[in-house]
């Protein structure tokens, strides 16, 4: 029997040293047991790698950044709608966000399927936040503050001790050994993604992460732990390993139910010697290591299409422990005409 291709759109596809999780996605979404894809995909700039790779990706079409709001987002969406019939779109940028829960009603009208966390549930995990998460859910969290001015900084001695954390409100984290790195940090990270910077406790151990999918009514449908094995500079994962670990299967999904969470999310969590566990992050949607989870038997962008549709999901349990990642960069040879197509005209 044929099956029915759908029309998906995911955003992400900077596939670079600080790689978004588009890419990822989309390949899990290829090796779909239960349906074919079209992928259509949804790029900021110009030499986001993604918009090149054909064998993936179907379509692209620029959208405009986040910061010009859900209305114009709005507006090109419609657009795209109408010459792609698009059934489900996948964000996968926290900045992003905010407008595609803006737009879920008027996506809705289209009958453009999503699958993402609520605004409340957004919130809640947010980095500002974090503190207070924990408080409610019973986990531990490293202590922070928030900042708004380099004048603050020269006070954090007397609530932190060095190293610290140095973090965006988005996206960008450093560990700083001295004031003079801290005020460094903060002008850096806040030009590029704007106040409040967040200062947060340093925690000695290992970092594991967890990628999972929550269908909105509290069940976890899939998770994957892993260990990082190679960090760049960015603090980026470049190899992981799938590893055995109940405690942190059962803190996901103690946090899924509590928090009913809709969609993909990645936990970001340091495991001390003392075995304690102390939750860094909570990314509100895929990471960008999730083909991992695809490579030891659970496909968790599959699930959401799923979900998206209405369809029925079988939660699952089982996974292979010890599969690594390891991501590798090549050159791809790109035709000028493809580049200056994309850059004026903004679909290729």
């Amino acid at each position: 029997m044929k099956r029915k291709t759908i029309n998906v759109a995911i955003t992400g596809l900077n596939a670079i040293d600080s790689p978004g999780p588009g890419i990822p996605v989309i390949r899990a979404l290829r090796e779909s047991r239960d349906f074919d894809v079209r992928i259509i995909g949804l790029s900021y700039e110009t030499l986001e790698p993604g918009i090149y790779m054909h064998d993936l990706v179907n379509k692209t079409y620029q959208i405009p950044l986040p910061s010009a709001g859900a209305n114009i987002l709005l507006e090109r969406l419609d657009y795209i709608h109408g010459k792609e019939n698009l059934d489900v779109i996948i964000p996968n940028f926290d900045a992003e966000l905010p407008s595609f829960i803006k737009l879920k009603k008027d996506l809705d009208k289209r009958n453009i399927k999503t699958c993402f966390p609520t605004q409340e549930q957004f919130d809640a995990r947010h980095k500002v936040n974090l503190t207070e998460f924990g408080k409610k859910h019973n986990i531990k969290v490293p202590y922070s503050k928030t900042i708004f001015s380099v004048n603050e900084i020269q006070n954090l001695r007397d609530e932190f001790t060095y190293p610290l954390v140095v973090k965006g409100k988005f996206y960008d984290a450093s560990i700083a050994y001295s004031p003079d790195q801290v005020y460094n940090y903060f002008n850096r990270i806040s030009a590029k993604w704007g106040l409040p910077i967040i200062i947060q406790q340093y925690i000695f151990g290992s970092e594991v992460n967890v990628t999972a999918i929550g269908d909105g009514t509290g069940v976890t449908l899939g998770a994957v732990p892993m260990r990082k094995q190679y960090i760049t500079d960015k603090g980026k994962a470049w190899a992981g390993i799938s590893i055995d670990d109940k405690k942190l299967l059962n803190m996901t999904r103690k946090l899924i139910k509590s928090t009913k969470w809709k969609g993909g999310l990645e936990l970001e969590i340091i495991k001390t010697t003392y075995d304690e566990y102390y939750l860094l992050e909570i990314n509100p949607r895929f990471p960008a290591w999730v083909y991992l989870a695809v490579g030891c038997g659970q496909n968790h962008p599959e699930a959401l299409i799923k979900v998206a549709m209405g369809r029925k999901v079988k939660p699952s349990v089982d996974y292979e422990v010890g599969k690594m990642f390891i991501r590798y960069s090549y050159d791809m040879i790109v035709d000028l005409k493809e580049f200056e197509k994309i850059s004026t005209t903004g679909e290729l």
